[in-house]
Parts: structure tokens; C-alpha cells; sequence
């Protein structure tokens, strides 16, 4: 039996009180107030991630837990379809035996969308027998997020059977609905749907509660809507969640869940509705096995100094202290590198591109957000080739297949700032391959050689150099451990800012070029694509 003593959440009257828990690894046992003088911490329940990709932390999930711990998390609910695009459904089974290995509650989904959409080449296909397939091995808690909402709306067969696999089953569907309203978002939440986490605006989100949509409040690496959403969570304290979707090791590093709660309350949100969104909402809905500080629950908790900080002093799981004073109770034992990067190399001349002088779509970036704008600029030939221009600063985009030999797409996109040299990945959402942007032909290529003998990884080129941060699982994950791959990441970070990048998180907008499902404009491997109309387009309108 252990005992600690702190403030103890009163939930019914929203109060807190100086009290004693008691507990063992079996569970809670009581929480009883006493009379005390003495300064003590606040005991809160654990924090839940209610949506996040692990793979986005360029971690495998036992890494990515021996951070997350720090910051009070104690359960996620994890989406692997970055794996599953590269490996399958192999990809989802390495992910599930990796965070066996470690404490941390890691719940996973079915990946609803591999690939992401019929207009690009991933690594690998699941198909609605794949989704029955694996919920059939009975430890996933949802359908993950159905990002190809035309296909619900338009009632294509392979995505209605994908769903009706999960609602059969009695497992709820996450959404993924950036900019859907009236009756085609009506039609999509009758499918079965029950959460989203693309709400950008307050005014989006309440259309979505109204239709009875949990809102998932986003605040990632690249995009970040808890400012703009976080009245929600005093309107509707039922009906929203907390998550970080995609967060990039460096990020991770510094804090999680517990950052956001820590925002909310400097805005003068009220603790027990943030808790309630960051622990008892997201336990309730996916039905997880996580305590809530009720007798009899799992001894699933954290201790922070203060509720101004969010300062994580102790984090508990399991009634096991897993962190605590700077140090964690478990390691990573994984030496499992599956990947599947099949490329051969390229030479400069491939990513030459021909053609004429007139208006061009660029794919405009904007900081901070997942969607881009579709900007039209003149652009001049020089001996029937168009340039990259850094005084208007478009550069040139280009995306390479990973999984064949085939001819890159090549684009223009403004925005990334870079006045001489290249940045490039094999994390490309969501079917990973290799996406770079650069200043010229050169730097691009030998950008784009070195991420194929690594097999993956971010890069930098410069001065006919390259530096590379090797990602060797799935091309998009490393097994070092999470402060040795942040600070690497957060070096490369800084390079590409010196080159002249303005970006907040220049790989992580990165990554999110090729993601053709976010309007409006975004390049893969297959060409420029027009996520508006879901439909191909040419760089070159007159």
C-alpha cells in the first residue's frame, strides 16, 4: 500500500483539498482529506493525448513514451497509418509490440486510410478486410480518422465498409473534416463519425457539436488551433478533447498535454474543464483502460509542483512510479528496423523543369497551418527552363516515390524563404516519400541521393554537404533515444533557418506539402493536386 499526500481534485464541487490518496498496483483504495499546515503538491489525474501519430515524433512508441512521461501523460490514443502507409498492416503489428514493452497506455486505431487517397502511391493498402482483420485482433479502440470524406459523402463502397467494420464492432470513427459544413458534413457524421480534430475556427466546430461530433482540440508542431478553439472547452466541457496530432521530438522534449493545460489556464480557463478534456473525455469515449481517480480505479496519476507551471514533479501508471526527479523507470528494448525504400538514385537533370514563360500555380505555405493557399506568379523561362526565384521566393518542390523508380513531380511553392541550398524527408504525409525543397537542381539531387542510401531520414544540403538525420524504421523513425534524435532534429532546424527559412517548424510544414487531403494546393508523387476539387492540375495556367 502507498500513501501520498497533496491537494486532491474535488471534481463534484470543482474544488481542491489537502488530502491523503492511498493506492496500490491494484488500484485506488481512498482519497481522504486531512488537516495539515504543510505546503504540498497537486495530485491530478493522468493526462490522455486523445489523438496523436507517434511516427510524427520521429520516434518508435517506447522513445516516444520515455518523454511523454515526463509531462504527466499517462495514455494516448495513436493513429499508426504513417507506418501502415510504408508497411501495412505489418506496420501496425510492429507498433503494437514496441509499446508492449513500456508503461505508457498507448492505445491504437485501425488506419481508416492507407493511402490517404487513390491519386498517390504509398508503400502499402489496407483494405476493408485489413480493418476487419486487425479490430479482429481485438486491442485497437477505433476506426482512425476517415480523412477521405469525399469518399463518405459520395458513398464510396470500400470506405462505407470500413466504417461499418468499426460501428458493427461497437467502436466509434475518427474524422478528419477540414472545412466540411451543412449538408455533405451532415451526411458524413449519419456514416457513423464521431470526432474531429481539423476545426479551425470556433464558428466550424460549433456546426460539428451541434451534429453530436466530439471537437479535438489541436495544438502540434505545425498546426495549432488551441487559441482559436479554446472557448470551446468552457461552452462545451462534454464535448471536446485535447490533442497534439503530429509533435516533433524537440517539441516533445520541452512538454505534451500538460503545456496546453498550462495555456489554458494562463487564458483563465477553468482547471476541472481542462482536465476533463485532457483525461475524463477521451477516457470515456474511446473507452480506455485508464484511472480517473475514483476508488477502485487504476492508479493512473501525476504530481505537479503547481497548477500555474504544470511543472510534472512524478508521473504514475499502473501505481508504478514511472518518472520521477528527471528520471525514468523503463527503457526501450526494441531492435526491430523494418522498412521499404526501394528508390535507386537520381541525377540533377531529373528535376529540370521545361517549359515556357506565363502564370504558374504556387503552392503557398502559411505558417502555422496544414492548409496551404493557391498563388498564382509570373514566372520567366531561361533557355526553356523555369528557375527557382528567392527574390519572389518560390522555389522549386519535388517529390520523389520511394517505393519505385519512377519520374519525380516537380512544383513551385513560396513561402519556405531558403536562399541558397535544399531541405528534404522521407516523412511526407501520409505515404512517405521523399519530399525536398531547394534553391537549385544540384542540391536537391544530392539531397535526395543521401536520404536513399539512408534509407530514410530529414536532410540539409548546402555547399555540396549534407547532413542527414537517419529515420531508419519505416524511413520515418529512429530507436535512439527521444533527446538524442530532438536535439539532432532541432540542430537541423536551425540550418535550415539559417539558409533563410522563416518557418516556425520548417520540416514539419515540410512533411505536410504532399498531404493531398488538406486543401488547397499540395504536390505528390504523382503531380500537383487541387485538394478543393480533388483533382490534378497544371503548374502552368497560361
Amino acid at each position: 500500500m502507498h500513501e501520498i499526500r497533496a491537494y486532491l481534485p474535488d471534481f463534484k464541487n470543482r474544488r481542491f483539498y489537502k488530502g491523503v490518496l492511498k493506492f496500490s498496483n491494484d488500484g485506488i483504495v481512498s482519497l481522504l482529506p486531512i488537516d495539515t499546515v504543510e505546503d504540498l503538491p497537486y495530485l491530478l489525474p493522468g493526462l490522455v493525448d486523445a489523438h496523436v501519430h507517434i511516427e510524427s515524433s520521429m520516434l518508435i512508441p517506447s522513445r516516444f513514451a520515455e518523454l511523454a512521461v515526463r509531462h504527466g501523460t499517462v495514455a494516448t490514443v495513436s493513429d499508426p497509418h504513417e507506418i501502415a502507409n510504408v508497411l501495412g498492416k505489418e506496420g501496425v503489428r510492429f507498433m503494437k509490440r514496441d509499446a508492449d514493452d513500456v508503461p505508457l497506455k498507448i492505445h491504437f486505431t485501425a488506419p481508416s486510410c492507407v493511402p490517404a487517397t487513390d491519386f498517390e502511391q504509398a508503400g502499402d493498402k489496407l483494405t476493408s478486410k485489413d480493418i476487419a482483420e486487425l479490430l479482429d485482433e481485438g486491442d485497437l479502440v477505433a476506426l482512425g480518422e476517415m480523412m477521405n470524406f469525399p469518399g463518405v459523402v459520395m458513398d464510396f463502397p470500400d470506405v462505407i465498409e470500413k466504417i461499418q467494420e468499426a460501428v458493427s464492432r461497437g467502436l466509434p470513427v475518427d474524422g478528419h473534416a477540414p472545412g466540411l459544413t451543412g449538408k455533405d458534413l451532415e451526411k458524413y457524421v449519419a456514416a457513423g463519425i464521431s470526432t474531429d480534430h481539423e476545426a479551425v475556427n470556433a464558428e466550424e466546430a460549433r456546426e460539428k457539436i451541434a451534429l453530436g461530433m466530439k471537437i479535438l482540440i489541436r495544438e502540434g508542431s505545425a498546426a495549432k488551433n488551441f487559441e482559436a478553439l479554446a472557448e470551446l472547452i468552457t461552452e462545451f466541457p462534454d464535448e471536446v478533447m485535447l490533442c497534439c496530432d503530429d509533435l516533433h521530438p524537440d517539441d516533445l522534449m520541452e512538454g505534451h498535454i500538460n503545456l496546453i493545460i498550462r495555456r489554458g489556464l494562463e487564458m483563465g480557463l477553468n482547471i476541472f474543464d481542462l482536465l476533463k478534456a485532457s483525461s475524463a473525455n477521451p477516457i470515456s469515449h474511446y473507452g480506455l483502460n485508464v484511472g480517473q481517480l475514483k476508488p477502485g480505479d487504476s492508479s493512473d496519476f501525476i504530481l505537479v509542483d503547481s497548477l500555474e507551471s504544470m511543472s510534472v514533479l512524478s508521473t504514475w501508471i499502473n501505481g508504478t512510479e514511472v518518472y520521477a526527479k528527471g528520471t525514468i523507470s523503463f527503457s526501450s528494448l526494441n531492435t526491430e528496423q523494418p522498412n521499404k525504400f526501394i528508390s535507386e538514385h537520381c541525377d540533377s537533370k531529373d528535376f529540370r523543369f521545361y517549359g515556357e514563360s506565363g502564370t504558374y500555380r504556387v503552392i503557398e505555405v502559411v505558417d502555422g497551418s496544414l492548409f496551404t493557399l493557391n498563388h498564382e506568379a509570373e514566372m520567366a523561362s531561361v533557355d526553356g527552363l523555369i528557375l527557382p526565384d528567392t527574390q519572389q521566393d518560390i522555389l522549386k518542390l519535388v517529390v520523389v516515390n520511394r517505393y519505385n523508380k519512377s519520374k519525380p513531380a516537380v512544383a513551385w511553392i513560396k513561402n519556405f524563404g531558403l536562399k541558397q541550398g535544399a531541405i528534404g524527408s522521407s516523412v511526407a504525409h501520409d505515404s512517405h516519400n521523399i519530399i525536398v525543397v531547394g534553391c537549385s537542381d544540384d542540391d536537391i539531387s544530392d539531397l535526395v541521393n543521401e536520404l536513399i542510401d539512408s534509407k530514410g531520414g530529414i536532410a540539409i544540403s548546402k555547399e555540396n554537404q549534407v547532413e542527414v538525420l537517419s529515420l531508419p524504421i519505416g524511413g520515418i523513425m529512429s530507436n535512439l533515444p527521444g533527446v538524442i534524435v530532438g536535439e539532432s532534429y532541432r540542430q537541423l532546424s536551425d540550418e535550415a533557418k539559417k539558409l533563410g527559412s522563416k518557418l516556425k517548424a520548417p520540416f514539419m510544414t515540410l512533411s505536410f506539402m504532399a498531404l493531398l487531403v488538406i486543401p488547397e494546393l499540395k504536390l505528390g508523387d504523382q503531380g500537383l493536386f487541387d485538394g478543393n476539387n480533388f483533382t490534378f492540375v497544371n503548374p502552368k495556367i497560361s
